[in-house]
C-alpha cells in the first residue's frame, strides 16, 4: 500500500471511528456520566489493538493474547457500528424512521447494540463449525494407487487460534486417513512468539501422514526466520520455490509474494512431467500462470473471502476467483477461504474450512 493510500484509510478509519462514537453517545438513554464511560471504553478498544502491535514482545503472554482478542474482535463490532448507524441515518433522512430512534432511545440502542450481539453471536459459532469441502479429480496421471490429500490455508496460530484449537484442528485432519497434507502458507499469525510460548510445534507432528506447505505473507509479518524455524520444528517440509514428489505426486510450493524475487513458476514447472503436479501458492494471483505451465491442480488461500460480510464482496472484485473451486483450460484450482481466521473469530457470511481431495485415475473398462 502506498503512503498516500494509508494516510487516506487512515483517516477513513479515524473519521468512521468519531462518527460511531458520536452516535453512540447520542443514542445511549444514559447519564453524561454513563455515556462517557461508555464512549471511553469504546475508544479504549480500539487503542488495545495498536497496543498490542506496539508493545507484544515486552508484555506477559495473556496480556498480550487479551489486548489482540480485544482489539480485533473490536474491529468487527466497529464496523457493524458502521453499517447499523449509516443505514438508520439514511432511513432518518428519508423520513422512514423517526429522528427519535436515534437521540437516547432504548429502541435505537436495542436495535444496534442487539443486532451487533446477534450477528456476532452467530458469527462465532458458524467460524467454530469447519466445512469439510470433498473434491475428486481424475487424471491419467493420477498414482495407481487412488490418493486422499487433505489441504488446508490460513491456520493463523497465534494468540487466538491456540494450542487447544489447533489440536482439534489436527484430529480433523487425522480422522481422514489421508497419504499427504498440504497447507498453503500462512500456518502462523502475526507472531511466532505464542506458538513457541504454546508448544503448538507438538500439535502439528501429531499429524499421520506427511506435511507440506508453501510460505504465506504472514510468515513473513511474523519474521521469515524464525517461522521457517518453526517449520522444521513442527515437521512441516518448507517448499519454498521448491519441487518434491511425494506419494506419486509431484509437489511445487511457491514463495509468497511478499518476495518480489521469487521464483518464476516456469522455472519451478515442466509442462511434460508425467507426474500429477499439485502446485502450492498463497496468493491467488495471476491464475493463468499454472494452465500455462501445466499444473494439474492449484490450491491457494490468502483471501479468507473476506472473512465477514460484506468483505466477500470486496474480495470478490479484487480476485479472478476469490473462492471455491475453478477452472482454466486443464488446470484445475480450489482457493480456500481457510481453516483459521485472523483478529476476531467471526465467520459472517463466508465459512472455515479444509478440504479433501481424493485423486484417482479412471477406471479401465472392457
Amino acid at each position: 500500500m502506498t503512503r498516500d493510500r494509508f494516510v487516506f484509510f487512515f483517516l477513513l478509519l479515524v473519521l468512521s471511528l468519531f462518527y460511531t462514537g458520536w452516535r453512540f453517545w447520542h443514542v445511549l438513554p444514559l447519564s453524561r456520566p454513563l455515556k462517557w464511560g461508555f464512549v471511553l471504553l469504546y475508544f479504549l478498544c480500539f487503542a488495545s489493538m495498536f497496543i498490542h502491535y506496539g508493545f507484544e514482545k515486552r508484555m506477559p503472554l495473556g496480556l498480550a493474547a487479551f489486548t489482540y482478542e480485544l482489539g480485533t474482535s473490536w474491529l468487527i463490532f466497529f464496523l457493524y457500528a458502521l453499517l447499523f448507524f449509516l443505514a438508520l441515518d439514511l432511513l432518518r433522512l428519508l423520513h422512514i424512521l423517526p429522528a427519535s430512534l436515534l437521540k437516547d432511545s432504548v429502541a435505537g440502542t436495542c436495535t444496534v447494540l442487539g443486532g451487533i450481539a446477534l450477528l456476532l453471536a452467530g458469527g462465532y459459532l458458524h467460524y467454530h463449525h469447519k466445512y469439510c469441502e470433498e473434491l475428486e479429480i481424475v487424471s491419467a496421471k493420477a498414482p495407481e494407487r487412488p490418493l486422499t490429500v487433505v489441504l488446508a490455508s490460513d491456520l493463523h496460530v497465534g494468540y487466538h487460534n491456540r494450542r487447544g484449537e489447533l489440536a482439534r484442528w489436527v484430529d480433523m485432519i487425522n480422522a481422514e486417513h489421508p497419504d499427504l497434507v498440504l497447507f498453503a502458507g500462512d500456518i502462523l499469525d502475526g507472531s511466532v512468539r505464542p506458538a513457541r510460548e504454546w508448544h503448538c510445534d507438538e500439535e502439528f507432528r501429531r499429524i499421520e501422514a506427511p506435511v507440506y506447505s508453501c510460505l504465506g505473507n504472514h510468515e513473513y509479518i511474523s519474521r521469515l526466520n524464525p517461522a521457517v524455524s518453526f517449520y522444521e520444528d513442527a515437521g512441516i517440509r518448507l517448499l519454498r520455490d521448491a519441487s518434491v514428489e511425494a506419494a506419486g505426486v509431484r509437489i511445487i510450493g511457491r514463495d509468497d509474494l511478499s518476495n518480489p524475487g521469487r521464483t518464476a513458476l516456469s522455472e519451478l514447472a515442466s509442462s511434460q512431467d508425467s507426474l500429477f503436479t499439485i502446485l502450492l501458492d498463497h496468493q491467488p494471483y495471476h491464475l493463468e500462470e499454472a494452465e500455462h505451465c501445466g499444473i494439474d491442480f492449484q490450491f491457494s488461500g490468502h483471501t479468507h473471502h473476506g472473512q465477514i460480510w460484506p468483505g466477500n464482496w470486496v474480495t470478490d472484485m479484487l480476485f479472478e476467483k476469490a473462492f471455491g473451486a475453478y477452472s482454466k483450460g486443464d488446470t484445475r484450482y480450489y482457493i480456500s477461504s481457510g481453516l483459521g481466521i485472523w483478529g476476531g473469530k467471526f465467520r459472517i457470511g463466508t465459512r472455515s474450512e479444509y478440504v479433501v481431495l481424493r485423486i484417482r485415475r479412471p477406471i479401465q473398462t472392457g
